[in-house]
């Protein structure tokens, strides 16, 4: 999938752009590439889908940003896995557990199995390159992965982002950024 670039706007509601504080009048949209670097280098994400009867279901999952798309994979019989067969939307969500300095990421969209072997194994390599040896050496902890997903051991899904918000704090400025893929 070719990345697509997002219309970017600040949220001044939520953001320290309406705030006295000094400095807020400078408070502005985090760009986009910058919380594409940080997709591109977080390590834990957590997934978002519903269950059947409409309550939520909240997982940690490492994920790959690839070509503008987001992907993570479960296992067939998991409860994600088996929220996505009946609902597709989902949410997944990174960044920092601090008051005063970060970005929160949350990407917002549909999760796409996974069939075509090339797109399969473009991931795979993003995988690989994003975690590195947690996957690629024999001692790491999601050795096996990329095989996992070759077998259907593992199912993997892409998910495009439809709409992204990103939170964004700094020395005691907020900001809140609303990107829209249309």
């Amino acid at each position: 999938m070719p990345a697509r670039e997002p219309r970017t706007e600040l949220d001044a509601r939520y953001s320290s752009a309406l705030n006295p504080l000094p400095g807020a009048e400078d408070v502005t949209a985090t760009e986009w590439a910058q919380a594409r670097r940080q997709l591109e280098s977080a390590e834990i994400f957590w997934l978002t889908t519903v269950r059947t009867d409409g309550r939520p279901h909240i997982t940690p999952v490492i994920a790959a940003w690839h070509d503008g798309v987001l992907y993570f994979a479960t296992g067939p019989a998991e409860q994600k896995a088996r929220n996505l067969a009946h609902n597709a939307h989902c949410t997944l969500t990174t960044g920092r557990n601090s008051l005063t300095e970060g970005l929160d990421l949350m990407v917002e969209g549909r999760a796409e199995r996974v069939t075509d072997p090339a797109v399969r194994e473009a991931a795979i390599t993003a995988y690989e390159t994003q975690y590195g040896e947690h996957i690629t050496s024999p001692e790491g902890t999601f050795f096996g992965f990329g095989d996992a997903l070759r077998t259907g051991e593992a199912l993997l899904f892409a998910v495009a982002p439809v709409t992204a918000y990103g939170f964004g704090r700094d020395a005691g400025l907020f900001s809140h950024t609303r990107w829209s893929f249309a």
